[in-house]
C-alpha cells in the first residue's frame, strides 16, 4: 500500500513537472526600460493566473545577444521568445517590414489609418510562419541623429551611415541616395557612435534616449524617415506546449501590455524629441524640395524591392492605395479638423475633452467615407491613439519653436 502510494505521489509530481513551460525571452531593451517594467509585471500575473505552470524568464540589455543571435538561439531552443524590431524576422515572415518602410508614411495619423486595416493580417502571417506575436509596440518615427548638421542628401555623402544588419529595405535606400551605408546589429549602435565606426544614426527619438545614442550626437534633423514599431514574438512549437487555457491566459496579457505600449507611444515620441532637446541635440528642419526628392528616390526603391519579391508588391500597394485614400478624403474635410486641433492647442488643455471629440468626429467621417458600414468595426485603437496626438499637440507646437539649424545656418 506503502508503495502504491508513493509511486502515485511521483506519477503526480512528474506530471505537475511535465505540465510547467518556462518561456525564456530576450531583448535588447534595458533592465530599467518601462518595457522591462511591465514585462516583468505581466510575467508575475502570467505566473498567478496559470497557478505556477507557466514561468517567463526575461533577458533584458542585450544579454543574449543582438536580435539575430536571439533569433538563432529562438530556432535551436535554447530561447523561446525575443522583442524584435520587424526587420529582424522578414526571413521568417517578408511582410513583417510592411510598416517599416522608409518614407512611406507622413504622420502617426496615416499611420492609424493603415494599422485598422494591416495589424491582424500581419500578426496572421507571422504565425503561419511559425510565430506567435501579441501586437505591435510603435516607438514612433524615426529621424537623422549626427554629429554635423543634415539637411541634404550632400550632407550625408562621404559619411558613416548606420543601416540596421538583415535590413535590406533601409541599405537599398542609402544606396539608391549614392550613400555607403555601414550595417551594424543595434546592439552595437551606441559603441559604433563612440569609436566613430558610423556617423550617421536613423532611429527614434524613443530609441535614442532609451539606448543613450543621444549622447553621443549633436543634431537631430526632423524628418519622418520611417515608422517603427516592435513586438514580442514566441515560437510557435513552445507557444503550443502551454495548456490551452494557459496559452489564453499569456496571450490576454500580453495583448493588453503591448496595448498600452502602444497607446502611450503619440505621446512618448513627442516628449522624447522635448527631452533630446533639452540634453542639448539641436534640431534641423530639411529643405521642403530636398525632402520631396528624397522620398521620390527612396519611394521608387521601395518599388522596385517588392517587384524583386523582398515584400509582396500587391500588399505594398494595396497600402499605398488606402494611404492615397486617406489624403484625399482628409484634404477633402477642408478646415475642420484643423480647427478642431487648433482650438485644442491653443487652449492647452490635455485634461478636456471637447476638441479630442470634435477631432474624433472627423476620423469617424474619414473612415465612414473609406469604409462605409464597416466603420462601427474599427474598434477602439485609432480613437485612442488620435486622442493622443490631439492632447499632445500643444507639446507639438512648443517642439517646433524650438530653436532650429540648417547646414549652413547657426542656431
Amino acid at each position: 500500500m506503502i508503495k502504491k502510494l508513493i509511486l502515485l505521489s511521483l506519477t503526480l509530481l512528474i506530471g505537475a513537472a511535465a505540465s510547467a513551460q518556462t518561456l525564456k525571452i530576450a531583448t535588447i531593451a534595458p533592465e530599467a526600460s518601462d518595457w522591462m517594467k511591465g514585462m516583468r509585471s505581466g510575467a508575475r500575473e502570467i505566473s498567478e493566473r496559470t497557478e505556477g505552470r507557466v514561468t517567463i524568464k526575461l533577458y533584458g540589455g542585450g544579454v543574449q545577444g543582438s536580435d539575430s543571435q536571439v533569433l538563432r538561439k529562438i530556432r535551436i531552443g535554447q530561447l523561446q521568445g525575443g522583442a524584435f524590431t520587424p526587420a529582424v524576422l522578414t526571413d521568417t515572415y517578408k511582410d513583417i517590414m510592411l510598416y517599416n518602410l522608409p518614407l512611406v508614411f507622413d504622420d502617426q495619423e496615416e499611420v492609424d489609418y493603415i494599422r485598422e486595416r494591416f495589424d491582424q493580417r500581419l500578426i496572421k502571417g507571422l504565425d503561419d510562419a511559425g510565430f506567435v506575436s501579441f501586437g505591435f509596440a510603435a516607438t514612433g518615427f524615426s529621424v537623422i541623429l549626427s554629429n554635423d548638421p543634415v539637411d541634404s542628401v550632400d550632407d550625408l555623402k562621404n559619411k558613416k551611415v548606420w543601416v540596421p544588419q538583415g535590413d535590406p529595405v533601409s541599405e537599398a535606400a542609402l544606396k539608391a541616395l549614392g550613400l555607403n551605408p555601414t550595417p551594424l546589429p543595434l546592439s552595437d549602435v551606441f559603441t559604433g557612435l563612440q569609436t566613430r565606426l558610423i556617423e550617421i544614426v536613423p532611429g527614434s527619438p524613443i530609441g535614442a534616449l532609451v539606448l543613450q545614442w543621444h549622447t553621443k550626437v549633436d543634431y537631430m534633423t526632423d524628418l519622418p524617415l520611417l515608422y517603427t514599431a516592435a513586438l514580442t514574438a514566441i515560437d510557435k512549437r513552445a507557444f503550443n506546449r502551454l495548456r490551452p487555457g494557459d496559452q489564453t491566459v499569456v496571450t490576454e496579457v500580453m495583448t493588453r501590455l503591448y496595448k498600452q505600449y502602444d497607446e502611450k507611444s503619440a505621446i512618448d515620441d513627442i516628449e522624447a524629441k522635448q527631452a533630446l532637446l533639452k540634453s542639448g541635440v539641436k534640431r534641423v528642419v530639411p529643405d521642403p524640395e530636398e525632402a520631396a526628392e528624397i522620398r521620390r528616390i527612396v519611394l521608387a526603391s521601395n518599388h522596385r524591392l517588392a517587384e524583386q519579391g523582398v515584400f509582396s508588391l500587391d500588399l505594398y500597394e494595396e497600402m499605398l492605395g488606402h494611404i492615397a485614400d486617406y489624403r484625399r478624403l482628409r484634404a477633402s474635410l477642408d478646415v475642420n479638423a484643423g480647427e478642431a486641433v487648433s482650438t485644442h492647442a491653443t487652449g492647452n488643455d490635455c485634461e478636456g475633452k471637447e476638441a479630442t471629440a470634435e477631432r474624433l468626429d472627423t476620423t469617424e467621417t474619414l473612415a465612414e467615407k473609406a469604409a462605409g458600414d464597416e466603420a462601427d468595426a474599427r474598434g477602439t485603437r485609432t480613437e485612442q491613439a488620435v486622442a493622443s496626438v490631439v492632447c499632445a499637440n500643444a507639446d507639438q507646437q512648443d517642439l517646433e519653436e524650438q530653436p532650429t539649424t540648417t547646414a549652413s545656418g547657426g542656431d
